[in-house]
Formats: C-alpha cells, sequence, structure tokens
C-alpha cells in the first residue's frame, strides 16, 4: 500500500465536504481550520473565519482535554473542517483528528483551489494565527 491508497481509504471514512456544504456549515457554527502553509496562504489568499493552526500541533490545540488547547475546543463533538490547498493533507488531518476523538471532523474537497473554482472569497490580510 502506497500512500494514495492510504490517502483514499482514509477520505472514504470521511463526510468530505463541497464548498457549498462548507459554507452552511461555518455559518452554522463549525469550526473551520486551515492548515496551510505561510506561502500557500500567501499565493492563495486567506480562507475566510478560518483558524489558522500549524498541522504540527493540530491534535494538541484541539483536544479539548489537552492543557494547550485553543478555547474554542470546548467538546469531542465539536464540527471541525480541516482545509488544506488541494484537500489531501487535510484528509490525514481530519483523519487523525476523529483517532483522538473528534468524531465529527471532516474536510472540504479539494482544498482552497476547489473553494476559489467555485467562486466563494478569500481575503488578504491579517488571520487568526493559533500556535
Amino acid at each position: 500500500m502506497g500512500a494514495a491508497d492510504h490517502l483514499a481509504r482514509v477520505q472514504a471514512e470521511l463526510d468530505r465536504l463541497t464548498p457549498a456544504e462548507l459554507a452552511r456549515e461555518q455559518a452554522a457554527g463549525a469550526l473551520v481550520v486551515d492548515t496551510r502553509t505561510p506561502s500557500h496562504r500567501a499565493e492563495q489568499g486567506e480562507f475566510p473565519g478560518a483558524l489558522v493552526i500549524d498541522r504540527t500541533v493540530l491534535e494538541w490545540r484541539l483536544d479539548p482535554a489537552w492543557p494547550h488547547r485553543i478555547p474554542e475546543a470546548t467538546s469531542l463533538d465539536l464540527r471541525v473542517v480541516v482545509v488544506c490547498r488541494h484537500g489531501y493533507s487535510s484528509s490525514l488531518a481530519a483523519a487523525s483528528l476523529r483517532a483522538v476523538g473528534l468524531h465529527r471532523a471532516t474536510d472540504l474537497v479539494g482544498g482552497v483551489e476547489r473553494w476559489i473554482a467555485d467562486g466563494y472569497p478569500v481575503h488578504r490580510g491579517t488571520v487568526d494565527l493559533r500556535e
């Protein structure tokens, strides 16, 4: 098994969202987490309303039992939607969040590239960076 097989298996287990579904869920209170690198965010623009959390600390920041969690990490029932550039690493990140108990974690099909292609906005400027 290679990386492509692993990714396909992980994605089959997630209830991945289209941009339209993500927009509705974000409006209803889902927590959107952007794990893109600073250079990808500079190139593509910032995702509106997303918290920016580096992939290397994602599980620690979102686990409600962890002492260094972010304030929004209040429950294992929290709906977390991870976004990345293409929708690959976000799937692996969502699966990892599910493995630590955040059973409603998922990601955006096609990543921010699809979000933009489908006509949804991004912005330039400040972000809500959580380290």
